[in-house]
């Protein structure tokens, strides 16, 4: 039975790239690829002369049945511009269409902007909530980032240049201007940058600096204003905002993790004493 091959591809650095990969673009019958343009940079450097066709947010309907009747005949992969395809890429709608043919659907891993984000914003992240795009309204947007600011877990999203100060405006007036955040760009590429500021001398920077390429922006759990007991003392918390460690283990256990591993997660974000929010946590759950 022929393949859908979902293939990740270089988020900027075009030697980011499996040897799988390259053969599987090599062998495969066809490549549906999100821009044919941009497509052709990457096959063109890696000599590939396989067959593409365009296949994006804008004609997914109607190319779905021209893949599957390639893909009938042989294996086909899937391409985005860049990174993981489905991941706020396009992909989900092929990838459904091709299980419910019968087909093999299989990913070939590779480069991710989110991870790679992830990895050098020097937060824990053995858990994180990934968002996607905010929404493009400003008051949708506002609302939007508020929902997430009691989010026990880092918070990652995408946004595009041209939108990327309006969000900052509002993800400011959502979390306030000393809310700290990670913004990163041109991951990969020559010019990356990795800034790790409060949301106000993010606007600061960008309001004197012209924003380029894409950016992924991390929001830290919120840190709490005032140590409480448990940054090394014995009392009892007292009030809803000493309580908040515990609420984020609470959130972190009931998604799985065990508490020893919330402890830790929750006491790096906090610069807490683990193994006394450890002890804290089993002593109030009994």
């Amino acid at each position: 039975m022929p393949t859908l091959y979902v293939v990740s591809t270089p988020i900027g650095n075009l030697e980011d790239i499996s040897l799988r990969a390259l053969r599987v673009l090599r062998e495969a019958r066809l490549i549906a690829v999100e821009d044919t343009r941009h497509a052709r940079i990457l096959l063109q450097r890696y000599e590939i002369t396989t067959p593409t066709i365009a296949y994006h947010e804008h004609n997914k309907d109607e190319r779905i049945p021209n893949i599957l009747a390639a893909l009938a005949q042989g294996d086909v992969a899937l391409i985005s511009d860049a990174g993981t395809p489905g991941l706020s890429d396009p992909g989900y709608e092929l990838i459904s269409a091709a299980l419910e043919a019968n087909h093999e659907v299989t990913s070939v891993p590779g480069a991710s902007a989110l991870l790679a984000a992830l990895v050098v914003s020097g937060l824990p992240f053995a858990q994180f909530t990934y968002v996607g795009f905010p929404p493009r309204r400003s008051n949708e947007r506002r609302k939007w980032f508020a929902a997430l600011a009691a989010e026990p877990r880092p918070v990652v999203l995408y946004e595009a240049p041209h939108r990327i100060r309006a969000s900052l405006a509002d993800l400011q007036a959502a979390l306030g201007p000393d809310r700290a955040i990670v913004v990163a760009r041109e991951l990969t590429k020559l010019h990356e940058e990795v800034r790790r500021e409060s949301i106000a001398a993010a606007i600061t920077h960008f309001a004197e600096n012209n924003p380029r390429g894409e950016f992924v922006i991390i929001i830290p759990p919120r840190p709490l204003p005032n140590p409480p007991p448990i940054w090394g003392g014995e009392s009892e918390p007292s009030t809803d905002e000493e309580l908040a460690p515990l609420a984020q283990m609470d959130a972190l256990v009931g998604s799985g993790l065990s508490p020893a591993a919330a402890a830790k997660q929750v006491a790096a974000t906090l610069h807490l004493d683990r193994r006394a929010l450890y002890r804290q946590y089993v002593e109030t759950k009994g």
